[in-house]
C-alpha cells in the first residue's frame, strides 16, 4: 500500500530542491516534531549514491538511521529511492503558488497507516517552513 504526502513550497525550484538534498539543511527540518532532531546527515546523490539521516530523540531515549538508495534522479523534479525492502517517490512540481513536493512511500507494517502518513505529513510541513523562512 501506498502513501501519498505533500504541502506547497513557496520558493523557487532551484531552493526546494538544494534545501531537500544537502546534509546541512536536512538536519534544520527533518524531524515530526519539537522533541526530535536529525543530528547527522549524508547525501551522495547519484542514481546508485547511499543517503543516511541519524533521527533522535532530543532526551536521547531513542533513535534510528533513517538510510537507502537512490534510484532514479531528475534535478529539480524528481527523486526515486529505496530504504529496506521499500520505496520512495518524491515529486517537485512546479505552479503558480509555488513547488508542490509530494512525497508517496510504500507503508509498512509496524505503524498505522494513519501514524505513518501524520509522521511524513509533519516532517513535509517542517520542511516547508523550512524553505519559506530562508527567503
Amino acid at each position: 500500500m501506498n502513501i501519498t504526502v505533500e504541502t506547497v513550497v513557496n520558493a523557487p525550484v532551484e531552493k526546494v530542491w538544494s534545501a531537500y538534498t544537502t546534509p546541512n539543511d536536512i538536519k534544520q527540518w527533518n524531524a515530526a516534531s519539537e522533541d526530535w532532531h536529525t543530528t547527522e546527515s549524508t547525501v551522495e546523490l547519484r542514481v546508485g549514491g547511499a543517503f543516511s539521516s541519524r533521527m533522535e530523540a532530543k532526551d536521547g531515549s531513542f533513535g534510528f538511521d533513517f538510510s537507502g538508495t537512490y534510484t532514479k534522479i531528475v534535478p529539480n523534479e524528481l527523486i526515486e529511492y529505496s530504504f529496506g525492502d521499500r520505496s520512495a517517490l518524491v515529486e517537485f512540481v512546479s505552479g503558480a503558488t509555488g513547488v508542490t513536493v509530494r512525497v508517496t512511500f510504500e507503508a509498512e507494517s509496524e505503524n498505522s497507516v494513519e501514524d505513518q502518513r501524520q509522521g511524513w505529513q509533519a516532517i513535509l510541513d517542517n520542511f516547508a517552513r523550512y524553505v519559506e523562512a530562508r527567503q
